[in-house]
This record gives structure tokens, C-alpha cells and sequence, in this order.
């Protein structure tokens, strides 16, 4: 073995690893600033450890030549959109703010294009919605950010979307966000370079809790209602499935195995509203979401979330959030 075969072997580099991988990042404005850095340092601590280039990043815009600003106001120096492949392995679409900002046919036919060509794409926070947009996720399992879960349903209906922290196709890569992309591109690396490498990498951000792909995006249903009450929790997690077909108080007090007025009692004590409180705020909730996330009218969105009628979606929404659901527009 050659001395440059026993460095690179001392290293844990598979031979695949031999030649630069170069990783696209395409920026919408508002991007989420952390998804974007926990997706793009990962390569650059790969390169630092290896001695060598193993990825190169290049960062795009659709106004061209610039700067496009992030979630916090930060901004990246950015190129062009690539009009051909070259030497693109992957790009990742990042996205974030709402999903109204996102209708952009230029880039959808950039991504369909570079799809066409082989070149791996991957969608990061909002970004998944975009690829969806562009047609490149039919029939295909994938993820977002769990914000932008019921804006993505109501979008494209017949989605396979999956509640994970990503999803990864040969061709198609999807993550939540957040710091979901330190799980995803951990695995990416170990495909390529092996474990080991790839575990010097995590160690460098001190990521030593690598999430597996089907792992949550959201705390669990106990820690996001601070209640540990086993029939209760049945219960919440069902009022969050059930928004567009509420279940009446006798239904869910049955599949809690409680009577209506333990139940009636249970929810009051742990959760300091009344049954039929806390299901409206849990479907007023996905309402919020909805009328800033999606472009559903009003009356899909009433519909959607279980009110029989515009009027009484209006009137439970000022009530509860102190202005009219066109307001959150």
C-alpha cells in the first residue's frame, strides 16, 4: 500500500471518497439561518479533518449574483441559479417564512431540469415543499418541517408526506430542519467516508446524539403538554388528528376507556380548559397555521378545522387570538 493509500486509509476514507463532491446550496430569501449552517458545516469540518477537498460548496440565488438574506437577517454572498449541471452531485433548496413566498416557477424548472440531469436533490425546513412544487416528489416518501406539515397536505393532497426527521432517496433528500441536517448529512458522510470518519465529524459539533432518520421532529405529546396522565395523552394526540372531524366528548371519553364526566374532570385539572376548549384551541391552532402557511380561502380553512361555518370560525378565532382570521394575512 502507498503511502497516500495509508493516510487516506489511517483516515477511514472509502474509496468512493476519492473524488470532490460539489454540493449546491439554492436560498430562497428568508432561508432559516441555523438549518442552512447545520447542513453546510458538516462538509466543510469533513474537508478540515481529511486534509483535502471532499465536498465543495457553492451557494445560489435566483437574482443572480448577490446576497441573499437568511431567517435572522444575515446574508450569504450568492451566484446565479446553474443553468447546467457541471460537476453538481447534490443541491439542497433551503426555505423558510411561509409557503405563500414560495411559488417559484423559475427555480421549480431549475430543480426539474437538474433532476433530469441526475443531480441529487434535497430540500432543507421549507425547501421539501418547493421540490413538491416542482413535481419532484410524486409518489415519493419525504418530510418538512412539521410547520409546514398541514400547508403541505392542503397544497399537494395525495403527498406521501412521513413525520420524520428526514427521509433519503438515491436521488431525493428531505429534512425537517432545524438541527435534523446534522443527523442527515452524519448519515450522507458515512455513506460515503465510513462511520468512523463520519463520527470525528459529529464530534466536532459535539453532536453526540445522532437522531435516526424515523425519530420525531417535535418533543412528545407529554412534554408539550406537561401532562403524563396515559388516557389524557390519548386524548390530545387524538384532538390533534381529528382537527377537520372533531370526535364528540361520548367518542373520545370511549376510546379513553373514561366516563364523560372523569374525563370532563381529567382534561379541566391537567390542562386548565374544558374539553371542549382545548379541542377548539388545538384546531384553532392549525387554523393559524393554515392562513399563514397556505393559500386556502377562508371557508377551506373553516372546513378544514372542524367549524361548521365561516361565522363561527370568525367568531372563535377573535376570541381567541384578537383579530379576524383575514387579519393573519
Amino acid at each position: 500500500m502507498g503511502q497516500g493509500a495509508q493516510k487516506t486509509a489511517g483516515l477511514g476514507v472509502a474509496a468512493s471518497g476519492d473524488r470532490t463532491q460539489e454540493i449546491g446550496f439554492l436560498l430562497l430569501p428568508g432561508f432559516a439561518l441555523l438549518s442552512f449552517a447545520s447542513a453546510c458545516e458538516p462538509f466543510r469540518a469533513a474537508n478540515q479533518l481529511a486534509g483535502r477537498d471532499l465536498y465543495r460548496l457553492r451557494y445560489f440565488g435566483e437574482t443572480g449574483e448577490g446576497w441573499i438574506a437568511s431567517s435572522s437577517g444575515a446574508e450569504v454572498p450568492t451566484e446565479g441559479l446553474p443553468r447546467e449541471h457541471g460537476r453538481l452531485h447534490t443541491v439542497f433548496v433551503c426555505a423558510g417564512g411561509e409557503p405563500t413566498a414560495w411559488d417559484r416557477p423559475v427555480i421549480h424548472a431549475v430543480l426539474r431540469r437538474l433532476a433530469r440531469f441526475g443531480v441529487r436533490i434535497g430540500g432543507i425546513s421549507g425547501g421539501p415543499y418547493v421540490m413538491a412544487a416542482a413535481g419532484l416528489l410524486s409518489d415519493r416518501p419525504f418530510t418538512v418541517h412539521w410547520e409546514y406539515a398541514g400547508a403541505t397536505v392542503e397544497a399537494f393532497p395525495t403527498s406521501r408526506l412521513a413525520h420524520a426527521r428526514y427521509v433519503t432517496d438515491p436521488d431525493r433528500l428531505t429534512c425537517g430542519g432545524g438541527v435534523a441536517p446534522l443527523d442527515m448529512i452524519h448519515t450522507l458522510i458515512a455513506g460515503r467516508m465510513g462511520e468512523a470518519f463520519a463520527r470525528r465529524v459529529s464530534d466536532w459539533f459535539l453532536h453526540t446524539a445522532i437522531g435516526a432518520a424515523a425519530d420525531p421532529q417535535r418533543a412528545s405529546t407529554a412534554e408539550r403538554y406537561a401532562v403524563h396522565h396515559p388516557a389524557l395523552l390519548t386524548v390530545l394526540e387524538t384532538m390533534e388528528t381529528t382537527v377537520e372531524a372533531p370526535l364528540s366528548r361520548r367518542a373520545m371519553a370511549g376510546l379513553a376507556a373514561l366516563s364523560e364526566r372523569h374525563l370532563d374532570r381529567l382534561v379541566r385539572e391537567k390542562c386548565g380548559l374544558s374539553f371542549s376548549a382545548q379541542y377548539k384551541a388545538i384546531r384553532l391552532a392549525h387554523a393559524r397555521r393554515l392562513l399563514r402557511q397556505s393559500p386556502l380561502r377562508i371557508g377551506e380553512i373553516a372546513t378544514a378545522c372542524g367549524f361548521s361555518s365561516i361565522a363561527h370560525f370568525s367568531r372563535s378565532y377573535r376570541t381567541s387570538f384578537g383579530c379576524a382570521p383575514s387579519a393573519e394575512r
